[in-house]
């Protein structure tokens, strides 16, 4: 690591920020700050959707699957694609039926509010534990950069920085000034895992691709272990990624607020099934990058490469063996990827606190003046709440991709499943969806507690949490709406019972 590479970190962060608020512009309304006047070109929300979806995560904790493992995490974008089409032509109409803001005001049109504000809330807490994760994935590159210029800050110190750097220009910007930082931060990451593999090419061959497929690191499709506990299995994979992609796409804030910036509701469908398709492409990007790896480092351990984490093989290779400038440019991406998934998080959960929360709770409409300063308060202190849990998971020793999708997994099944009760059963109503999502919620939560401090092993593999949720909240909510008439039926007697008077 050499000054140039320093020098290029900080330009480039410094001229990311500038661009993002250059082109957002100042905001001064509610739909302006939170989705964009809805003026967005699908193809800058479809990559910001991939880039906020992945960033850092992706770029350090891929490669660390195929380094330790095989190709088989490939299967998961298979799923994720036909999670995507049901998403675009079942669950999209309904969010641009009336001017919403947040996913979680469809449920509060159909159940009322109380509802919309458990939806919310929960949103809130589970998007601050996993994307605190997700500071942490930045904190890790960081760390072994400054390492190797001889500083060690510590990671509290770190999340601390980014926070504070990605606070100040969401505050500012809006949701405008995150999609265009989306872009541009995953066409230089993208780029930057393909540089990785070239230099690894020209130092060492392609060797290391045939040594691969002997070690059987070329699997692709995992048919043969338990198809329910195993993390890589084909059916977790490709039903149970659906689901958790129409869990995370379809009812998460963070991805519905850019789907609902688009110009239109074609515009949002082209949106959402083509980010499918360019996720595929990047998976296998930076799957091949940690099989070069492998081969790079001579099928050493982490270990016994001296790291403390799995997560930090690719932060050491670029450390270590791109050229100068190279290596600053990718490192600077990595970091810029990262928050710019934080700054979407401080965005949609801004968002969400004015309309779905603090909406909810004041007996007179809120206006555009006041929505934008709750917004920018709650930016910050948003963004300061991410600190917590970055500086809670720091120890785990598992893959950081899988600790994060496995937290938000805890809560995608509920709501994604109150939205589809909601739509389905028509004799439900608000107490029936409420308690059916919290039992949904609490049964993943046990698995989730159990696999990780409690017995040490996986019951219910992640994939499978956002369907279980669902099926949860299906069976609860519709065994308790039971108790009440088919609203159709309903109707019909009253209107009978009208004519006959």
């Amino acid at each position: 690591m050499q000054t140039i590479d320093l020098l290029v970190i900080v330009a480039y962060l410094v001229a990311t920020a500038w661009l993002g608020l250059k082109l957002s512009g100042r905001q001064t309304g509610l739909k302006g700050y939170f989705l964009g006047g809805r003026d967005l070109p699908w193809w800058a929300v479809c990559l910001s959707i991939v880039a906020t979806e992945t960033s850092a995560l992706t770029v350090i904790g891929i490669p660390v699957m195929s380094y330790l493992g095989d190709i088989s995490y490939l299967q998961l974008g298979l799923g994720y694609i036909l999670g995507r089409i049901v998403i675009a032509f079942f669950m999209l109409p309904r969010y641009y039926d009336g001017e919403m803001l947040t996913a979680y005001a469809y449920l509060g049109k159909r159940f009322g509010s109380s509802t919309q504000m458990t939806a919310g809330v929960t949103f809130l807490f589970t998007r601050l534990l996993a994307d605190g994760i997700r500071v942490l994935a930045a904190a890790i590159p960081l760390k072994v950069i400054l390492e190797g210029l001889g500083v060690d800050l510590g990671y509290f110190a770190i999340t601390v920085i980014l926070a504070v750097v990605t606070i100040a220009y969401t505050f500012i910007g809006g949701i405008t000034a995150v999609v265009w930082v989306d872009v541009i931060q995953m066409m230089l990451y993208v780029v930057g895992g393909i540089a990785a593999i070239l230099v690894v090419a020209s130092t060492t061959g392609l060797g290391w691709l045939g040594d691969a497929a002997d070690a059987g690191k070329l699997q692709l499709f995992v048919i043969g272990e338990s198809q329910l506990s195993g993390e890589n299995s084909f059916l977790a994979s490709l039903l149970g990624g659906a689901v958790f992609a129409m869990a995370s796409h379809g009812s998460d804030q963070i991805i519905v607020q850019r789907l609902l910036a688009c110009r239109s509701k074609v515009e949002a469908q082209k949106a959402i099934i083509v980010s499918g398709l360019v996720v595929v492409v990047q998976f296998a990007i930076f799957l091949l990058v940690g099989l070069a790896l492998w081969g790079y480092y001579r099928q050493a351990t982490p270990q016994d490469l001296g790291l403390t984490r799995d997560d930090e093989i690719f932060p050491l290779f670029i450390v270590e063996a791109l050229p100068p400038g190279l290596s600053g440019l990718l490192l600077a991406g990595i970091l810029a990827a990262a928050m710019s998934t934080l700054s979407s998080s401080l965005s949609a959960l801004s968002s969400s606190t004015v309309t779905d929360v603090v909406g909810k709770l004041r007996k007179e409409p809120i206006t555009d003046a006041q929505g934008l300063r709750i917004g920018r308060w709650a930016t910050i202190c948003w963004g300061l709440a991410f600190i917590a849990p970055a500086t809670i998971f720091r120890s785990d020793e598992g893959n950081i991709v899988v600790l994060a999708l496995g937290v938000a997994g805890i809560t995608y099944g509920g709501l994604l499943g109150a939205f589809l009760f909601g739509i389905i059963n028509k004799r439900a109503r608000a107490l029936d969806a409420n308690i059916a999502f919290v039992v949904a919620v609490a049964v993943n939560a046990f698995f989730f507690v159990m696999e990780k401090y409690v017995v040490g092993e996986v019951w219910v593999a992640w994939q499978w949490y956002p369907l279980l949720g669902v099926i949860v909240t299906f069976v609860v909510g519709g065994l308790l709406s039971l108790r009440h008439p088919d609203r159709i039926e309903q109707a019909q007697e009253e209107t009978a019972g009208s004519s006959t008077r």
